[in-house]
């Protein structure tokens, strides 16, 4: 088995979100470990948090499950449930299908890393839990509406 050379894998950053969901991911980065070992049917990241940043918009996946563990630092999982403190060696899971909407936020003065690995799936839809929006990824991208299936125009929250 190859050992992935980190150093060697760029740092991806930067948001799908549409404007102005996009800039709520600063702060974020994250490498693409199963993609940098030509892993196909499952998705491997280390999702690097900046002091203040999070990791994507609270949401949930109808056909993919997640689980994160985190490897570097703490930050805070904020689910449903309310606020889960996390740090290094903790873990949680997201099956596919179950609404509770979730992130990562690292409220402390220092970096946080976690692997998140989940499922690939050709298709899938992601709902977020605290705005009026929802993705469809398929071959062709992703295309954000609202809820209700209209499209989202984008800049109005």
């Amino acid at each position: 088995m190859p050992k992935i050379d980190l150093s060697r894998v760029t740092p991806r950053t930067g948001s799908i979100y549409p404007a102005p969901y996009d800039a709520e991911m600063a702060g974020r980065s994250s490498l693409r470990v199963g993609d940098a070992g030509g892993l196909t049917q499952f998705g491997a990241n280390i999702v690097i948090l900046a002091p203040g940043a999070k990791s994507s918009l609270r949401h949930w996946h109808e056909r993919q499950d997640e689980f994160v563990m985190v490897i570097h630092g703490a930050c805070t999982l904020i689910d449903d449930d309310g606020e889960h403190h996390m740090q290094a060696g903790d873990c949680a899971t997201f099956p596919a299908g179950d609404g509770n909407g979730h992130h990562l936020v690292n409220h402390t003065a220092e970096e946080a890393r976690f692997l998140v690995i989940g499922t690939r799936t050709p298709e899938e839809a992601a709902w977020y839990s605290d705005i009026d929006l929802k993705v469809t990824m398929s071959a062709e991208g992703a295309a954000f509406t609202r809820k209700d299936g209209t499209p989202y125009k984008g800049d109005d929250k």
